[in-house]
């Protein structure tokens, strides 16, 4: 009995390996033929056109405005600091996760300024012993706009 139920699941095993590898399933390619032009001659040394001369005009440089830059929101933020590397949306993993903190407190411009300043910072004790990192290169409005995301989490 045991044996047939080891052959059964070895066999559904190579079956879902087999799967996940894709089989034997080959993709076709799909060739396009193009119209070939007819020509009555071979052009041997096709003539070259000159290049054109630089125009003396002046070359000027746009402005960039500064409302039309890309501003990064609060999760690109996120994503593009060492934050995931402690936390996570949904589960803690070595800090709290985004979304326990979001319920611990309110989205209040009260808590979103204690919190940024904590992630400044950094400290402990508060969801365990394990201590946050400071971060003192990130600018306050950068910390407020990473800790509204995860407050808007909740």
């Amino acid at each position: 009995m045991k044996i047939t139920n080891l052959s059964k699941l070895t066999t559904v095993f190579l079956v879902a390996l087999l799967f996940a590898c894709g089989g034997e399933e080959k993709k076709s390619e799909t060739i396009v033929e193009k119209p070939v032009a007819e020509t009555t001659a071979p052009v041997l040394n096709p003539p070259v056109a000159a290049e054109p001369e630089p125009e003396e005009e002046e070359m000027t440089e746009e402005a960039i405005d500064s409302s039309e830059s890309q501003v990064l929101t609060g999760e690109e933020k996120v994503a593009n600091s060492d934050c995931l590397s402690c936390h996570l949306v949904e589960r803690m993993v070595v800090g709290p996760a985004y979304r326990d903190i979001a319920a611990e407190y309110k989205n209040t411009d009260e808590n979103v300024t204690k919190l940024a300043k904590k992630v400044i910072e950094g400290g402990s004790g508060v969801w365990g012993e394990t201590a946050m990192p400071p971060h003192p290169n990130l600018s306050e409005e950068d910390a407020k706009d990473m800790v509204r995301y995860i407050l808007g989490l909740y």
